[in-house]
């Protein structure tokens, strides 16, 4: 493994440090939009949780529980298996961050890293704090500085937005008549907003192409990966991003009659909207959208494939999650142990 000096080595302490101390350096003008948009956050978290009672008190409760343990085997083992491959392709989003850094680091530890972190940054959000920490706990042993693991979550937050917005590209234009039709806005806008979100890739993958480019916040350096690993991480990050939807997909209702590109649009839209909340993997939020975009389907169905989907994305692998990091720790713990206790081999 290679770690060459870099200007962003400076920086040392939790693996957010980097990240949360230049943030907390911006200037009052910047923070008072963030604290804007905090609120604009909240405030959806709320008007959210006010939908979501409504729909809690109108529910038929026996529906519910019918359509929660309806859900057959083979769905459930589908929404596990796609599971299992959205959580693999996020492993990609740290080994292309690692090699936009040049360091070398085994498979094992970079699938251990990202898994880890985002199964528990997933549940418990502030991904910056949450899923850094966990990073900067697994790789610092790899001779990993705060600042780079710093440098790998923006890169692998990249990753994601680059797939998020190839997605809602493809779906909006590709079903724009369905998600007007859906969403009861106007086709012109729909077609503006795939277009607008197409654009700005497009911009942004110019921008890297010709010539290295690099952002400064405050001191902390971080040089953006270029045409071809960004081509990488759009391809990466939409291929994740519909095997997540997918696990959800399998788990509504039989005979609902979306279609997956039409499908893809609203998860995609319901996971921003949960992003922009603040709330802990957008919890109320993201089930508030999916209910009123699949209002044409049973409501009890619909909460049941939701609830479903929350256990198979997100309690399952942060259980797993949980087992495997205190399993590394007495991994670790026991090779350090047993290396002050072996006794030392006599001199020649």
């Amino acid at each position: 493994m290679s770690d060459e000096t870099h200007p962003d080595d400076r920086h040392d302490g939790p693996a957010a440090t980097a990240v949360a101390g230049a943030v907390n350096r911006m200037p009052q003008g910047s923070r008072r939009f963030a604290w804007i948009g905090t609120a604009l956050g909240l405030l959806l978290f709320a008007g959210s949780l006010a939908f979501l009672w409504h729909v809690v008190s109108d529910l038929d409760w026996a529906e519910l529980k019918r359509a929660f343990v309806a859900a057959s085997a083979e769905q459930l083992w589908a929404a596990i298996g796609f599971a299992t491959l959205s959580y693999l392709l996020l492993t990609c989003y740290d080994a292309l961050a690692l090699k936009q850094l040049r360091l070398r680091v085994p498979y094992r530890t970079t699938a251990l890293a990202s898994f880890a972190s985002y199964a528990v940054s997933f549940n418990l959000g502030f991904p910056l704090l949450t899923g850094g920490t966990v990073r900067y706990w697994i790789y610092a042993p790899k001779g990993l500085r705060a600042s780079r693991v710093a440098s790998l979550t923006v890169i692998a937050g990249i990753t994601f937005w680059l797939g998020m917005g190839l997605v809602l590209t493809w779906t909006l234009l590709a079903e724009a008549g369905a998600v007007a039709a859906l969403t009861r806005v106007g086709l012109a806008l729909v077609n503006l907003v795939g277009i607008g979100v197409g654009v700005a890739l497009v911009a942004y993958m110019i921008f890297v192409s010709l010539k290295r480019r690099a952002v400064t916040i405050q001191g902390w350096r971080l040089e953006l990966p270029g045409f071809r690993l960004s081509l990488g991480q759009s391809m990466i990050g939409a291929a994740e991003v519909c095997a997540a939807s997918a696990v959800l997909y399998v788990l509504l209702p039989a005979g609902h009659g979306i279609d997956f590109e039409l499908f893809l649009a609203i998860y995609v839209v319901a996971v921003m909207l949960g992003i922009a909340s603040h709330a802990p993997g957008g919890l109320g939020v993201f089930e508030a959208t999916m209910l009123l975009a699949l209002s044409a389907l049973p409501r009890e169905q619909v909460l049941g494939a939701l609830l479903l989907f929350r256990i198979c994305y997100y309690f399952l692998p942060f259980v797993v999650a949980l087992a495997l990091l205190g399993a590394y720790e007495i991994t670790r713990r026991a090779k350090a142990l047993r290396s002050v206790l072996e006794p030392e081999e006599p001199l020649a």
